[in-house]
């Protein structure tokens, strides 16, 4: 029986909510150190500069957790994402899951109640737990968009030999600065094969057909099978990284770069400590 003149081929109702649900799972991917290919000061700057800037900002919020200090940092976060030109597309779209989370804690923290108290419909409600929440939760979005910028701005290759210049003084102590700037450089390249390696393992058990009733056992007996080709994985994923370390010419390739800081990474740590400093000094 043909169908009407228009109207989607037999089955296309069917795959439709199937392929509106994969696009939209692929819309809340989260892609993790992947740099965005625009020209901006930002990006021509050294990566020691930004690691530098990154611990100068998490040292002045933890020093100083006010609002005063969470609201300057966020305009100066907001500024440089500009500058570098940064585009939305580029921010995490969170699961559903992550926000109900978020309002939970908001709840549990509105009912330990502290100073400011308001009254609300005849009750008292101290608003001090959700205060300190919000600031938290604030500072904590600074740090993770600090660290976001410098994996939008900067080329994984460039992370450790930016560690192992930055360490250099500490050579004078018999530290082992080459082996941390090597270790650190394998585990930021290693992170987004990490994900892409747990997103084919997750993609491969969709595919397999469910029980509609399992018992514990059985979900026992998933978790393991899930683990032991994660571990197999990892397994094969090392020995490639192996053979391709070996093959550039051993771990000290990692970090032999000799890129450094120039006249405009000296000008960006300025601004850093002055906007740092200011606003340590801004009265509360």
């Amino acid at each position: 029986m043909s169908s009407a003149p228009g109207a989607p081929p037999p089955g296309t109702r069917e795959r439709l909510p199937r392929r509106r649900r994969r696009d939209r799972r692929r819309r809340r991917e989260i892609v993790l150190l992947r740099r965005v290919e625009v020209d901006s000061p930002v990006h021509r700057l050294w990566a020691g500069t930004k690691l530098l800037a990154v611990v100068a900002v998490s040292v002045t919020v933890s020093e100083d957790p006010t609002w005063v200090v969470a609201g300057v940092l966020a305009v100066a976060l907001f500024g440089v994402a500009r500058l570098a030109r940064i585009p939305s597309g580029a921010l995490p779209r969170l699961p559903g899951w992550v926000w109900i989370g978020l309002v939970v804690l908001a709840g549990f923290s509105l009912a330990s109640g502290g100073k400011p108290y308001v009254e609300l419909a005849g009750a008292r409600l101290g608003l001090g737990g959700l205060d300190l929440y919000a600031l938290i939760l604030v500072v904590s979005v600074e740090l993770l968009a600090a660290g976001a910028l410098v994996g939008w701005t900067t080329a994984l290759g460039d992370v450790g030999p930016a560690v192992a210049t930055l360490g250099r003084p500490l050579r004078v102590l018999r530290l082992p600065v080459e082996e941390w700037a090597v270790a650190v450089a394998l585990c930021v390249r290693s992170l987004p094969l990490l994900v892409g390696e747990v997103r084919v393992l997750v993609a491969a058990r969709r595919l397999r057909p469910r029980a509609p009733h399992r018992s514990l056992s059985k979900l026992a007996e998933d978790g393991l099978e899930v683990l032991a080709t994660a571990l197999s994985v990892a397994v094969r994923r090392a020995a490639e990284m192996g053979e391709a370390i070996t093959a550039r010419g051993g771990v000290g390739g990692v970090t032999s770069r000799t890129d450094g800081p120039r006249r405009r990474d000296a000008v960006a740590l300025v601004i850093v400590v002055i906007v740092c400093a200011g606003a340590w000094l801004l009265p509360v």
